[in-house]
């Protein structure tokens, strides 16, 4: 029987470990979206239409819910990589010296970064998946397309994913995490056209929020749950999150060599 590649072998790890945790895991992973998409696809929906009409204004004839929806799927799977990112490879160096372990083996630093970031785009994509599932079941999918929309969701997460493994290996203290989260991550998600369309910021505002990974994937997401993606500006948003995928993966490897190999 042929041996596994290194960094499978690393994945299969942690699906061990998971199997102690799935349950809950997907109980959230199905419960998070449905309460995202009643409150406030929903809920804080009906306002928004009520307010505006669906046949005109910022949302150009579409509905909140469906407006919403694709765009925090890729936010969410954004969230749930950056999680499986800072803590989680911080403690693997600094608290359970997990890595330092699988060094001792024939395994290196570049099969634990691999790995690392293939269990990551397994979360992601279980996110996304999940996401979807419940979408279509509110009725914010217009396209068949949409089923695209989960890799672009998982992409957007890697590119962020694959930097922040990186700085999670430089840190010393975990409050940098926390910085981390609370002053780079939430406010994509809050600013980055999941909830609003960006034309609605300051004019200041817009280039900054231009330039993140999360509205590339927001903004491919919705095209394509929509149904309106058009070929090269998908295609645009597809090389730039590949452009932060591989820069950031990159950096992780030089992180973690300088890190872990002494």
């Amino acid at each position: 029987m042929r041996p596994s590649p290194p960094a499978l072998r690393i994945v299969e790890t942690y699906l061990v470990t998971y199997k102690r945790t799935w349950k809950f895991s997907m109980t959230t992973t199905l419960i998070n979206p449905i309460f995202f998409l009643l409150g406030m696809g929903v809920g804080l929906g009906a306002l928004v239409d009520k307010g505006q009409g669906t046949a005109s204004g910022a949302l150009h004839g579409v509905a909140y819910l469906t407006f919403l929806a694709p765009g925090l799927m890729a936010a969410t799977a954004m969230q749930v990589a950056a999680a499986e990112s800072t803590y989680p490879v911080m403690g693997k160096i600094k608290w359970e010296a997990t890595y330092w372990a699988m060094l001792a083996t024939p395994l290196r630093v570049r099969d634990l970064l691999t790995g690392q970031l293939m269990w990551i785009s397994l979360r992601a994509t279980q996110t996304a998946v999940m996401f979807l599932i419940v979408m279509t079941l509110f009725g914010a999918v217009e396209s068949w397309l949409a089923v695209f929309a989960v890799p672009a969701a998982v992409l957007t997460a890697m590119a962020l994913s694959a930097p922040i493994c990186g700085m999670a290996a430089t840190f010393e203290r975990d409050f940098s995490l926390a910085t981390i989260l609370r002053f780079g991550i939430m406010p994509m998600f809050l600013f980055s056209g999941t909830f609003f369309p960006i034309e609605q910021l300051p004019s200041a505002l817009r280039p900054v929020a231009y330039v993140t990974p999360l509205w590339h994937g927001v903004d491919l997401s919705r095209d394509l749950a929509l149904g309106t993606a058009e070929l090269l500006p998908s295609l645009g948003h597809v090389v730039y999150l590949a452009a932060w995928l591989a820069a950031g993966s990159a950096f992780a490897y030089r992180a973690f060599q300088k890190r872990l190999v002494l």
